[in-house]
């Protein structure tokens, strides 16, 4: 997208944008961009919110008043939450190991143990459609994947563009998991909910610190844990 605005601007065309990546925009340096503090997916905040998102809109329009950039300006507004009106049923057990010996084998390998039923349950409501399997990995093979790198201590830095596809992978799997639960819940509470309640999430996050440890890979361990899960897990108490 940088590399199109760049093009119709050299050509007289001035653009502007929204990203929900700061760090990429910032590397990128798009002649105008909004950078909105949204989950991936909502460029514009919430569904069902015109008024909210022709704010956002507009900010975006309003780059265009400025000649010269690169611009990267921080839209200061949050969107709106929802709320559900019945508790989250979790379908994973968080009670943690006993002792500091136990290994991200175990525990990954636990919680996808419990998850798997709501997943068949999930996908049965929706007559066999489901999200996963886009990279032809089996959800077993990624989790012993991930645990191996994070029991052995081993940074698979040849592998991140793999590992990046194959935990999106399993994230689909977990939050398809999750909506086969007694009781609604919208987008928001589910993202939250993964990020702060699984073991998979605090996977994850390690993954991500180890990587962001290593010079030039800073960015790429942004993306393996946005933004939004980070606050997520800052704000957000465990459940029980």
């Amino acid at each position: 997208v940088c590399a199109i605005s760049y093009y119709l601007e050299c050509h007289g065309v001035m653009t502007t944008g929204i990203s929900l990546v700061r760090e990429n925009a910032a590397s990128m340096a798009p002649p105008r961009s909004l950078w909105v503090p949204f989950p991936l997916g909502r460029p514009l905040g919430v569904p069902n919110d015109p008024e909210f998102q022709h704010r956002v809109v507009a900010a975006a329009l309003d780059l265009l008043t400025r000649e010269h950039g690169p611009i990267l300006q921080d839209y200061t507004e949050e969107a709106p939450q929802h709320s559900t009106e019945t508790a989250l049923a979790c379908p994973v057990n968080f009670a943690q190991p006993e002792g500091d010996t136990a290994s991200w084998k175990a525990r990954l390998t636990a919680e996808l143990k419990a998850l798997k039923p709501w997943h068949d349950l999930s996908k049965r409501r929706r007559q066999g459609r489901t999200l996963t399997g886009l990279t032809k990995t089996s959800i077993d093979t990624i989790i012993d994947e991930l645990a191996a790198h994070l029991d052995t201590g081993a940074l698979p830095i040849d592998e991140l563009t793999h590992f990046k596809r194959v935990t999106e992978d399993a994230k689909a799997f977990y939050l398809e998991a999750m909506t086969a639960q007694p009781g609604e819940a919208d987008p928001d509470s589910l993202h939250n909910l993964f990020w702060t309640n699984t073991a998979l999430a605090d996977a994850l996050v390690l993954l991500s610190e180890q990587v962001s440890s290593t010079p030039g890979l800073e960015q790429f361990a942004r993306i393996l844990v946005p933004r939004s899960a980070v606050v997520a897990r800052a704000t957000t108490p465990p459940s029980n």
